[in-house]
């Protein structure tokens, strides 16, 4: 009788020209492989859930490969060693794979593996949200290349998402003046109520722009960009003189093949001596562990909250992603593969 293990993992079939349907990812059924020398057989716990994976399923220039039709789709996990065949890693070993799949098992060479460093009174799934790249976005994000000072009015768009909530916190600890950008009045309530931001504007009801003149009278400083196009042309012609754009992201536009589209008024670069910088987490893996030192600090201080959106089974992969684009998630958004050890 076989008893060899399965791994259900999702294949790309094909590039998707507009919204992600059943046509362009596929779940499948394979044998787990198995170790060789210098390497570690991760069962996968959680798989993140994030839109730059819109972004790695078209042939669009990006700042990774994209992924290969009928390969595994790339997504970044939080696991456990099942088998070692590494002086480095024992099974049972909580670890970030480097490069993670949307599948339940994944076979890597010892050098693709980062132990995490789980402090016993933080649950599990915060090293996928505040604890992981989400947190460490953030962090150099805004601390690196927004460069807030203290009582500068610090914007940032779907601020109620995993990324931009940690911001504007950290925003908060700086200092600095935070209005957000949500969808919703319930996410602008935990915004204001909960995470302490000065103000929040409901996109879905209220002129953007109207209410960050009321909001920001003296204008807008740092711009921590998540979204693209009208919103964060609202935010970007309010930015005063030597303001700092950080582009994160620009989600509005990820499902559109067509080049995304940038401010209206190019020329207040120059007029406000702005600074515009895109970045990626990547840029700054040398020092993640200062990011996550910081991070940890503020969490068990009771300085940082953070919420998470855990969908259950790897059946719920895709069409969970699509939560990201209608903003159905409520907090950093994931998929619980496994059970916790």
């Amino acid at each position: 009788m076989n008893t060899q293990k399965q791994n259900r993992r999702w294949l790309l079939r094909q590039r998707p020209q507009a919204t992600i349907g059943a046509e362009h990812l596929e779940l499948v059924t394979e044998p787990v492989p198995q170790p060789g020398d210098g390497e570690v057989l991760v069962r996968n716990i959680y798989l993140s859930l994030d839109p730059t994976h819109r972004l790695w399923m078209s042939d669009r220039e990006q700042y990774l490969p994209p992924v290969e039709v009928g390969q595994v789709m790339r997504g970044g996990t939080l696991s456990v060693v099942e088998e070692s065949r590494s002086d480095r890693f024992a099974p049972g070993d909580i670890v970030k794979p480097a490069i993670g799949g949307w599948e339940e098992y994944t076979l890597l060479p010892e050098s693709w593996v980062r132990p995490v460093d789980r402090h016993p009174d933080i649950p599990l799934s915060a090293y996928m949200s505040v604890l992981g790249s989400t947190g460490l976005t953030a962090y150099f994000g805004l601390l690196d290349v927004g460069q807030p000072k203290a009582g500068e009015t610090v914007v940032v768009d779907a601020a109620a998402g995993a990324v931009g909530s940690i911001v504007g916190q950290i925003a908060r600890l700086q200092g600095c003046r935070v209005i957000g950008i949500a969808g919703g009045a319930d996410k602008c309530r935990w915004l204001t109520e909960e995470l302490g931001f000065d103000g929040a504007i409901d996109y879905r009801a209220e002129s953007v722009g109207e209410r960050l003149d009321a909001l920001c009278p003296d204008g807008v400083d740092v711009q921590f960009e998540n979204v693209g196009g009208d919103i964060m042309d609202a935010i970007y012609t309010r930015l005063n003189q030597d303001g700092r754009m950080a582009l994160c992201g620009m989600i509005s536009g990820y499902n559109d093949e067509r080049p995304m589209p940038g401010p209206t008024d190019f020329g207040r670069i120059l007029m406000k001596r702005l600074t515009v910088r895109g970045f990626i987490i990547l840029d700054f893996q040398e020092r993640f562990p200062e990011g996550l030192s910081a991070l940890s600090q503020w969490v068990l201080q009771g300085e940082l909250k953070w919420k998470t959106h855990v969908l259950e089974g790897i059946e719920q992969a895709q069409e969970g992603l699509g939560l990201l684009f209608s903003g159905g998630n409520d907090g950093k958004l994931m998929v619980r593969l496994m059970s916790e050890p």
